[in-house]
C-alpha cells in the first residue's frame, strides 16, 4: 500500500502539475503586467495600515493583517525548514533560484485567490464570512460547477487532517523530545489542550493568536539566521554566486552532496517552493475571505505578501545558513541538515532556533489548518458539523504527537495527505483560469479609480 501510494504521489507532484502551478503563475502574472511585484512596497503599506481595527471599512470579521497572519500561520511551517533542506539536498544550491522564481509568480496566484475570495464570498446565518476556491467556484462559475467545488471541499478537508494536522503535532513532539526531553504523551496532551483553547473560539479567537504568534516566531527564527550570515558574512557574495551558478548549470558531487543536474534544481526548487508558501492549493483564499474590506483587490494586495514573506524573506534565511555553513555538503537532509547549519554557525542556541521553529511553525501551521478544514466541512455537512469537528481536530493533534510510539510513524499519512493537496489544487487553478478576466477586471478599475482619486487630490490641491 505504501509503495502505490507512493506512486500516486509521485504522479500527481510530477512535471504536469508543476508546469501547470507554475503555467498559472505566470498566465496572472502577465495578465496583471506583474503588477504582484511591482506593488510589493505599496502592499506592505497596506499591509501595516490593516492592523488598525478601528479604521477598517467594509465588512468581515477579521482584520486584513489578521487575515495574512491567519493565511501565514498555515504556510509558515516545516516547509521553511525541512522542506529548504530537502530542496537543496535533492536539486544542488541551485534549486534556491527557481524556489524564488515560484515565489514571485506565485504572488499573483495568491493574490488572484484572495481578490475571488472576497468578491464571491458568503455570509452564513450566524453571521460567519465563508469563502474560498469551493465558494468562488459557486458563485463565480455557477451551477453547472458546483461538483468541482464540492471536490475541493472533500480534497481540503482529508488534507487538513494530515498535512495540517497529525504530521504536524508529529513533528512538534519530535522536537520537543530530542531538544528538550519531554516524553511524546505530554507534548500529545499539551499541544491538543492549546489547540482546543484556541480553535473553539473561531476564526476570531484563532486571528487574535495568530497575529501574535506569526510575527513574533518569524522574527526569532529569521533574527537566528541574520546573527549566523552576519557573523560570516565573508561567505555571502560566494553563497549568492554558488546558488545562482548551480542554478544553471547543476552541481558536481561534493562530500557527501550526490549532485545534481540543472532539471534537479528546477524540479526540487519548484517543487518545495510550493510545498512552502502553498501558491496554488487554495487554502489560503479561506483564510482572507474573512477579511474586514471594502474592496477585494485591497484584500488581494495584501493576501500576495504571504508568498513573498514566506519563502523570500523565511525560506531564503534558511537556504542560506545551510549553504554559508558548508552544511549542504553534509549528506543530511530535511529538518537534521537544518538543524547542523544552525548549530555550525551558532553553536549552542542554533539548535534551540530550529527546534524552536519545528515547534512554532508546526503549532501555528495546526491552527491556520484548522479553520480551513472546518470551512470545507462546513460546505459539506452544513453549520452544524463545525463543533463535531473541532473536537475531532484536539483529538487528532494528540494521536499525531503519540505516532512516534509507533515503528513507521505517519509515513503513510503524509503521503495521503500530499497527495490530496495535489488534488485540492486541480479545482483551484481550474477556476482561476477560467475567472481570470473577472481578476483582471477587478484590478484595473480599482486601480483606475485610485489614480483617479489621486489626481483629483492633487487638483484640489492646487
Amino acid at each position: 500500500m505504501a509503495d502505490f501510494l507512493g506512486k500516486i504521489d509521485s504522479f500527481v507532484w510530477g512535471p504536469a502539475m508543476l508546469i501547470l502551478l507554475v503555467g498559472t503563475g505566470l498566465y496572472l502574472s502577465f495578465g496583471l503586467g506583474w503588477m504582484p511585484i511591482r506593488k510589493i512596497g505599496y502592499a506592505f503599506k497596506m499591509l501595516f495600515a490593516g492592523r488598525d481595527k478601528t479604521k477598517q471599512e467594509g465588512e468581515g470579521e477579521i482584520t486584513p493583517f489578521q487575515a495574512l497572519m491567519t493565511a501565514l500561520s498555515a504556510t509558515i511551517g516545516t516547509g521553511n525548514i525541512a522542506g529548504v533542506a530537502t530542496a537543496i539536498f535533492l536539486g544542488g544550491p541551485g534549486a534556491v533560484v527557481w524556489m524564488w522564481i515560484t515565489a514571485l509568480v506565485g504572488m499573483a496566484t495568491k493574490y488572484g485567490e484572495a481578490v475571488l475570495a472576497v468578491k464571491y464570498r458568503e455570509v452564513k446565518p450566524n453571521g460567519a464570512y465563508a469563502g474560498g476556491p469551493m465558494y468562488y467556484i459557486k458563485n463565480g462559475l455557477g451551477d453547472n460547477w458546483k461538483w468541482l467545488a464540492w471536490l475541493f471541499a472533500f480534497f481540503g478537508s482529508v488534507a487538513a487532517f494530515g498535512i495540517g494536522n497529525t504530521v504536524q503535532s508529529n513533528s512538534v513532539a519530535a522536537a520537543a523530545q530530542g531538544s528538550l526531553g519531554i516524553p511524546y504523551i505530554v507534548t500529545g496532551i499539551v499541544l491538543a489542550l492549546l489547540t482546543f483553547a484556541v480553535i473553539i473560539g473561531g476564526i476570531k479567537r484563532i486571528a487574535e493568536v495568530t497575529e501574535r504568534l506569526v510575527p513574533f516566531m518569524a522574527v526569532i527564527y529569521v533574527i537566528g539566521a541574520i546573527i549566523i550570515i552576519g557573523v560570516n558574512v565573508e561567505k555571502l557574495p560566494a553563497a549568492v554566486g554558488l546558488i545562482i551558478n548551480s542554478a544553471f548549470n547543476g552541481h558536481a558531487a561534493a562530500g557527501g552532496f550526490a549532485g545534481a543536474t540543472v532539471m534537479m534544481a528546477i524540479r526540487f526548487g519548484v517543487a518545495r517552493g510550493v510545498f512552502s508558501n502553498e501558491a496554488g492549493l487554495g487554502s489560503a483564499p479561506i483564510a482572507h475571505a474573512a477579511a474586514r474590506t471594502n474592496n477585494p483587490v485591497r484584500q488581494g494586495i495584501v493576501g500576495m505578501l504571504g508568498t513573498f514573506i514566506d519563502t523570500i524573506i523565511v525560506c531564503s534565511m534558511t537556504a542560506l545558513v545551510i549553504i554559508m555553513t558548508g552544511a549542504w555538503k553534509s549528506g543530511q537532509t530535511g529538518a537534521e541538515l537544518s538543524a547542523l547549519a544552525f548549530k555550525t554557525g551558532l553553536p549552542g542556541p542554533g539548535d534551540f532556533v530550529v527546534a524552536f521553529g519545528l515547534i512554532f511553525f508546526a503549532f501555528s501551521t495546526i491552527l491556520g489548518w484548522s479553520y480551513y478544514g472546518e470551512r470545507c466541512i462546513e460546505y459539506i455537512f452544513g453549520t452544524s458539523a463545525v463543533m463535531p469537528y473541532r473536537y475531532l481536530w484536539v483529538i487528532a493533534v494528540f494521536v499525531g504527537a503519540a505516532a512516534n510510539l509507533i515503528e513507521g510513524g505517519l509515513g503513510m499519512v503524509w503521503t495521503v495527505a500530499d497527495i490530496m493537496n495535489a488534488l485540492m489544487a486541480v479545482p483551484n487553478l481550474i477556476a482561476l483560469l477560467l475567472l481570470s478576466p473577472v481578476i483582471f477586471k477587478v484590478t484595473k478599475e480599482y486601480f483606475a479609480n485610485e489614480k483617479a482619486g489621486m489626481l483629483d487630490k492633487a487638483t484640489k490641491a492646487g
